[in-house]
């Protein structure tokens, strides 16, 4: 299928060329994107895709949205002709696609750019182009105290209006650790996590796929509080639903979001053009506002406006004030925790 994909590709470029000669080939490709669902969707497809398209005229541009699991499974499954240019990943996955040597490096020495990131996002192996946060999020108008603490998950009077989301997804492994921490444990014991979880199944409405499910459980009406992505609860405000994002007093989970160039993708140019233009102040600075609100990673990026309100003034004190995991410590027993939460979380 991949093979007949790149072959209609081919020759729909070459009849393009045909047709306008004073078309490059680089022009006539089609990059594919593998971003993230929901809110990543959205964000990426009304900022990124225009600014790409803008520096690099003539090219096309799909996103393919998908969880950072299902892109290293497609790029493994295709590894000398992948079906995906580009992925975006959070630290565990990235790690993982740079272990089974999925991707190839960006040219740092030749970007406008990368040296304006802050030091923790200059990765040669692929650069991160923003910050996710992860805290409680909840419905105002059910939950009348806002709550203050993960712990407050497992109150009685939230029995059966609990979300979360499998371990499948950056938020759903982040957040296990934490609780786990809460109960004396840590990134290479999270047992005292899993019991935690096991008490609050009284409490557990719905088990989300990803992060895009979860915050569809709120627009539903199928759920009250979770853990949940800042920028995410931000989208579901602007449309109107009721929801809030508070930081636990224990700490709001950061971890930064990479962006990567797959091995052997024919469209490495393009490739580059588009990380190029995601680690872009331009970019970066309408990412940051309403209603996407993504924490910046570039330097020349003033954080402002709800982040800085309900986040951090700037880069320096978000350093302070969030959590950051250790996912080297995190990716060596992940799989196993996957599969046991399958196996023993069911709502």
């Amino acid at each position: 299928m991949n093979d007949r994909r790149r072959l209609l590709q081919t020759s729909l470029a070459l009849g393009a060329l045909q047709l306008f000669p004073q078309m490059s080939f680089a022009q006539a490709k089609r990059l594919v994107f593998a971003t993230f669902t929901g809110s990543w969707e959205e964000a990426h497809r009304a900022v990124l895709v225009p600014a790409f398209k803008k520096g690099s005229p003539g090219s096309d541009i799909v996103l393919d949205p998908m969880l950072s699991v299902d892109q290293i499974a497609k790029v493994t499954a295709a590894r000398n002709n992948p079906p995906i240019d580009v992925m975006l990943h959070d630290p565990g996955p990235a790690l993982t696609a740079i272990g089974q040597d999925l991707v190839q490096p960006f040219p740092a020495a030749q970007s406008t750019h990368f040296k304006d990131l802050l030091p923790e996002a200059q990765d040669t192996q692929g650069p991160a182009i923003f910050f996710q946060v992860v805290g409680l999020t909840y419905n105002p108008e059910k939950v009348k105290t806002p709550p203050t603490s993960w712990k407050d998950l497992w109150k009685p009077e939230f029995k059966g209006r609990v979300g979360i989301t499998t371990l499948n997804s950056t938020l759903g492994t982040g957040w296990l650790v934490e609780v786990a921490k809460m109960f004396g444990g840590s990134e290479a014991n999270v047992e005292p996590g899993f019991k935690a979880i096991n008490d609050l199944k009284p409490n557990l409405a719905a088990v989300a796929a990803n992060p895009g499910a979860l915050a569809t459980l709120f627009q539903q009406g199928q759920i009250d509080i979770s853990p949940g992505n800042f920028n995410a609860i931000q989208l579901l405000k602007a449309r109107g639903v009721p929801v809030e994002f508070v930081a636990p007093k224990e700490g709001a989970i950061a971890f930064k979001t990479s962006i990567h160039v797959v091995k052997n993708s024919p469209n490495r140019d393009l490739a580059v053009a588009l990380i190029e233009a995601a680690m872009s102040p331009e970019v970066q600075t309408k990412l940051m506002q309403a209603p996407y609100l993504i924490v910046p990673t570039n330097t020349k990026v003033k954080m402002e406006g709800e982040i800085a309100k309900v986040l951090a003034k700037d880069h320096a004190e978000m350093k302070k004030r969030f959590v950051f995991q250790d996912w080297k410590k995190i990716n060596e027993q992940r799989a196993g925790w996957i599969e046991r939460f399958n196996r023993e979380v069911k709502v």
